[in-house]
């Protein structure tokens, strides 16, 4: 389950981020480029990007659905 007191400080401030547990798999990236992107440095994705539409949203719960380990968070602040 994501945690936000571990999300990566990279995350823009909205409603999704990406905690300490990613594994850097891609998967989120893969899934919506437009929103996350790789740190290749440190080895984890975070949000680039919060969505703003009904359509944005759903790529990133997509991508949420998507994270093997379930580092991605839906609850951060809006």
């Amino acid at each position: 389950m994501p945690d936000k007191k571990s999300k990566w400080p990279e995350n823009l401030a909205g409603q999704f981020y990406v905690d300490d547990q990613c594994i850097a798999c891609d998967a989120c990236v893969i899934e919506a480029p437009r929103f996350f992107e790789m740190n290749d440095t440190d080895g984890h994705a975070y949000v680039k990007l919060q969505p703003k539409t009904a359509h944005e949203i759903e790529e990133c719960l997509s991508a949420l659905e998507a994270c093997p380990v379930e580092a991605i968070g839906s609850d951060g602040d809006s």
